[in-house]
């Protein structure tokens, strides 16, 4: 989930490519080659490639697309986490892809703003497809001078899964809906050898758990206010949302080596049952395995006496994905315009869900019935309240930074201080 640009980043990189130097995360990189101009070639550049939800989805659809449209050939390009700065450094070079398909996240965030991509809403409504995305859509790509900067596509609900299972066997008969609770559940856990939650404490899995565990005590608008800014130490509530994460950190409630971890390691932990509990976005939810899916129930995480949320708190983001149009594919946008048009018809959209397990910035009746997961989340509905993402106010230039302070606050004896200091860092000194 990491994207390289900014405007020194942007420049420097530029004056690489320049004077022929490489530019660093270009290894491997066939972008700059396959997207030499062809008017007849739409080149579509995405992250769904391999076993990742959805990808099996999404080069069906390009099948059928194809098919539909003889005379438009389509390259698809796949990158992972490196996707940004492969976008970008072929961008420097003018040979970027036409349509990419990426989150809102650290520093696309500002790829409208630079001229990396071009704003949509335009195309958005010519094209007719404005009443297809749900409205709070919308507002999360729109960027604060009013230019939406990709058509919304694909979203998430971001629960806590707990496997059941493992609770009994361990004496807990109900899932965790407080503090107290969830700290009891971890000691009983570990006394049957079971860690209690499991979390990448050292991606951005876990910097999402500890902005969410810090908002205990905020209002959205104090969060909102908070990201962008990054006084934590100044904020009374912040302060008591470091304690609060501090007091479950020193009780057993995360996973040993928390600070270690990655993704991946998360996702394993709980797939194999080493792990009872996982903040887990829908499309991990996804990849459970069947057998533990149906021992596994979804939540929210919860509060602290005195929380400013009335119930176990979950995330959702309709960020996840979106059609980012380039300066390259404005050059070919009527071929732009028929793959939209496809991708948002009702029965692509339909796949998606059903097929994919994903959760949809587009409207539409199907329910991930196939994931049994996905589909408790999206049904969890007024049993959890919902805090602020942190992605859209967090200033591009912190949120690496901000990352390895989470390690660090996942690490047994970092003080609430010491945190907190890191934090406010992490805003002064990216």
């Amino acid at each position: 989930m990491r994207s390289p640009l900014n405007r020194r980043g942007f420049i420097a990189a530029g004056a690489a490519l320049a004077a022929g130097a490489a530019v660093p995360g270009l290894s491997g990189c066939a972008a700059l080659a396959a997207a030499d101009f062809d008017p007849d070639t739409l080149v579509i550049h995405s992250q769904l490639g391999g076993t990742a939800p959805g990808s099996a989805t999404f080069r069906a659809v390009l099948d059928t697309f194809r098919r539909e449209n003889p005379r438009i050939a389509v390259k698809s390009l796949v990158n992972g986490d490196e996707l940004g700065q492969v976008y970008e450094t072929s961008r420097l070079a003018k040979k970027e892809a036409d349509v990419v398909m990426v989150n809102l996240y650290d520093k696309t965030v500002a790829w409208t703003e630079l001229g990396a991509t071009v704003p949509v809403g335009g195309y958005l409504d010519a094209w007719g497809l404005r009443d297809r995305v749900i409205p709070g859509a919308l507002k999360e790509w729109t960027d604060p001078k009013g230019r939406l900067r990709a058509l919304p596509y694909i979203s998430s609900n971001w629960p806590v899964a707990f496997n059941t299972s493992l609770l009994r066997a361990a004496g807990v008969d109900t899932i965790p809906t407080t503090g107290d609770e969830l700290i009891a559940a971890a000691g009983k856990l570990r006394a049957k050898g079971t860690a209690p939650v499991t979390i990448g404490g050292n991606d951005w899995t876990g910097q999402k758990l500890l902005a969410q565990i810090i908002q205990t005590f905020l209002t959205p608008e104090q969060a909102r206010a908070l990201y962008s800014t990054g006084d934590f130490s100044g904020l009374p509530q912040a302060r008591d949302g470091v304690a609060y994460f501090v007091e479950l950190r020193d009780a057993g409630v995360f996973t040993d080596k928390a600070q270690g971890l990655t993704t991946d390691s998360m996702t394993t932990q709980f797939n194999t049952e080493a792990a009872a509990m996982e903040s887990a976005m829908s499309s991990a939810l996804a990849r459970v395995p069947g057998k533990v899916a149906a021992r596994t129930e979804v939540g929210g995480w919860p509060p602290a006496p005195g929380a400013a949320h009335p119930k176990p708190t979950i995330l959702r983001t309709y960020t996840v994905s979106g059609f980012w149009i380039s300066p390259n594919g404005t050059k070919k946008i009527e071929n732009v315009e028929k793959f939209v048009r496809f991708m948002y018809r009702p029965d692509v959209i339909s796949r998606f869900v059903s097929e994919g397990g994903r959760d949809m910035a587009v409207k539409t009746d199907t329910l991930s019935d196939n994931f049994p997961l996905v589909a408790k989340a999206q049904r969890l509905g007024d049993s959890v309240s919902q805090v602020v993402l942190p992605d859209l106010y967090v200033p591009p230039s912190a949120v690496q930074p901000l990352i390895q302070a989470t390690s660090t606050a996942f690490t047994p004896g970092t003080s609430a201080r010491r945190i907190l200091a890191l934090l406010d860092g992490a805003y002064r000194h990216a």
